[in-house]
This record gives structure tokens, C-alpha cells and sequence, in this order.
């Protein structure tokens, strides 16, 4: 656990970074620190491990003040990935994967063998491990600077905005990744990051700090969304928190409907209908009206429409549903198994019926 104690941050021309701040990061959970520029974000995880020092108050990690050790001690018991990865351009993959455990003092094999392990664990190629720096894309060495970071296996993971100089494709990826290895590891995470979207996908409390470096509101995203507690959060967090907090709500009450399907080679449907065209193992591949067709007799795949979104019935929520059905051509989502395959169809009518029976419950509780 890792607690600041009205800590503040003031820097030698009299500029306030941090002020007096009051904050909790909970054990094996992720904490993100959000706020516009320069509301002391990066001031506050930069404190952590005393790459800044706080002019007042205490910070302690497990109960140990953090002043009272040695800095460069602290440091190597604590993981750290900022924006551009900063590799070392000189030195191989597997390398600068092994570089903390190596100035731990474990041998050379045992911490190449550490970072081969941590290669796949983030999802790196073995091929890539002879590999430089320069040799790699963005995100590829974000996921090495993770792995280095969990190297010498620290109960502490401190990430500054890892993920905004790679594109939102990547992004998103990366994002995924990181919610996949804390499942599996339970790391105590604490996520600097200027995007309230990233913030309310990774965090499972987020603070939302004030210029000045003030702590605005702390809260669980849902709660966030559904309660900000002034003017700033709400502006800050967005006009369509609304639909951001649909993601927080479980949509297992949505009935799944009945959805044509075709596979390619089947006889091209009847015209003005849409239907999806899947595999032979029913994963969609995309829709086909039959007014698109052109004259053709069979389906094939030159005129698919892209399916939008899909809905996994297992683990979506009532955002994702509304997503689905909203980026569908037909208006009718995709729902799919954890196989991949096609279960049934959804509708925004069925999402906003689901709505109101959580709004009845809530108001009932």
C-alpha cells in the first residue's frame, strides 16, 4: 500500500505542484492519477520513488516512510515505465529486460532466463530478444518497458502515460494487456494519464486532481461518472459521462434476439434485408444487403459491409451493447461467445429497456 499524508510538493520559484495531498493507493489493485496539465500528476508518482522529493508532509510504502532508506535502494523495489519506454539503444531486448536483476547481482543467465520468461508474458516474439531498440515499434517497446519493469518481480509498478505516443489502435492493445497481466499478477499499480477514457477502463479507483495539484474527487470510475462532486470533475470527466458509465453496468438482463446468417457460397438472401455472413465455424465476417449485391447468385466477400462492434455475452457490459448495436449497419449488434462464435442479436431499444430496470432497482435499493 502506498499512502501520501498531506504531502506537498512546492519547487524552488515558489510554484505549488502538489498540494497537501491526502491519498490511499490500495494494495494489488491499479490507481490512476488524472487532471489537465500541470495538476501534479507526474509530480505525485515521480514522488513515490523519490525522483522528486516532497517538500512537506509523508508518503509511506507499506508503512515505511519513504525517506527513510536509501533512494537508489527504493528504487529497484519499485517497477517504472514512462512515455517512450527509455530503453537502452545499445543493448539487446533480452538485455535490457535483464538490466535490474543484473545490478541486484543475479547472474547473468538466471536474469536473461527472468527476461525471456517476461518476454512472453507480455506477448514479445523469442525472435525478438537479439533484437536493438531501433529495431522494434512503438508499441513493441512499450511492452518491453513493462517487462523491465516487472523484472526483478516488484510489488510496485509505476507507470507514467506508457501509452500516449503510440497510436489508439496500439493503445487499446497495450491498455488490454496490461488489465490481462494484473489479473495474473496483482501488482499495486499507480497509472499517470491525461485521458479520462484510459483512466476509467484501467483504474479501479481513479483521483482526478485540480491545477495546482489539489485532489478534486477519488472515487471507483462508476462512481465517478455517475457522482462528480463539482463543476471541474464533471467538465473534466466529459459531456457523454453518461454513455461512459454504461461500461460500469452488467448487461446479463438483455434478452438476445434471433439473427440471420449466410456463409459464402450460400444463395445471395432476398433483396432490401440485411444478413450476416459468417464462417464455417459462425464467426461473423460482415453484412450483406441484398440490394448490394449486383446480380451476384452466391455470397462472396467483395461486397461485405464491415459488422461494427460485438457484443460478448460473457463479460459486456451495457456500453458495449449499445456500441454494438449502434455501429451495426443493420442496428442489430453482434452478440458472440467466448468462442467467437454468433449467439444472437441485440438492439438500442433493448439496451435502454435493460437501462430503465437498473434505474427501477437502484431507485428501490
Amino acid at each position: 500500500m502506498i499512502e501520501f499524508r498531506g504531502v506537498t510538493k512546492r519547487f524552488p520559484d515558489g510554484t505549488v505542484a502538489v498540494d497537501n495531498l491526502d491519498l490511499t493507493v490500495d494494495a494489488g489493485r491499479i490507481t490512476v492519477l488524472v487532471g489537465p496539465s500541470g495538476c501534479g500528476k507526474t509530480t505525485s508518482l515521480r514522488m513515490v520513488n523519490r525522483m522528486i522529493e516532497p517538500s512537506e508532509g509523508t508518503i509511506t510504502v507499506d508503512g515505511r516512510d519513504i525517506m527513510s532508506s536509501d533512494a537508489a535502494e527504493l528504487r529497484r523495489g519499485i517497477g517504472y515505465v514512462i512515455q517512450q519506454a527509455g530503453l537502452f539503444p545499445h543493448r539487446t531486448i533480452l538485455d535490457n529486460i535483464a538490466t535490474v536483476p543484473m545490478l541486484l547481482g543475479w547472474s547473468k543467465a538466471k536474469a536473461r532466463k527472468r527476461a525471456a520468461e517476461l518476454m512472453e508474458l507480455v506477448g514479445l516474439a523469442p525472435e525478438m530478444a537479439k533484437r536493438y531498440p531501433s529495431q522494434l515499434s512503438g508499441g513493441q517497446q512499450q511492452r518491453v518497458g513493462v517487462a523491465r519493469a516487472l523484472a526483478a518481480d516488484p510489488p510496485i509498478l509505476l507507470m507514467d502515460e506508457p501509452f500516449s505516443a503510440v497510436d489508439p489502435v496500439v493503445r487499446e492493445n497495450l491498455q488490454d494487456e496490461l488489465l490481462r497481466l494484473q489479473s495474473e499478477l496483482g501488482k499495486t499499480i499507480l497509472f499517470v494519464t491525461h485521458d479520462i477514457d484510459e483512466a476509467v477502463k484501467l483504474g479501479d479507483k481513479v483521483a482526478v486532481l485540480r491545477v495546482g495539484g489539489v485532489l478534486a474527487q477519488y472515487d471507483e470510475p462508476g462512481q465517478l461518472l455517475a457522482r462528480p462532486v463539482d463543476d471541474f470533475v464533471d467538465n473534466f470527466v466529459g459531456r457523454d459521462r453518461g454513455y461512459r458509465g454504461l461500461g460500469f453496468l452488467s448487461s446479463d438482463t438483455i434478452p438476445l434476439g434471433q439473427l440471420s446468417t449466410v456463409a459464402v457460397g450460400d444463395p445471395v438472401p432476398p433483396q432490401d434485408e440485411w444478413v450476416l455472413v459468417v464462417d464455417a465455424e459462425q464467426h461473423p465476417q460482415g453484412w450483406l444487403h441484398g440490394a448490394h449485391v449486383n446480380g451476384a447468385v452466391t455470397v462472396d466477400t467483395e461486397h461485405l459491409v464491415p459488422g461494427g462492434s460485438l457484443y460478448d455475452v460473457g463479460s459486456g457490459s451495457l456500453r458495449s451493447a449499445l456500441d454494438a448495436a449502434l455501429s451495426s449497419p443493420s442496428g442489430r449488434g453482434v452478440a458472440v461467445d467466448a468462442d467467437g462464435r454468433v449467439a444472437g442479436a441485440i438492439t438500442a431499444d433493448d439496451v435502454l429497456r435493460a437501462l430503465d430496470d437498473v434505474r427501477r432497482d437502484e431507485a428501490a435499493a
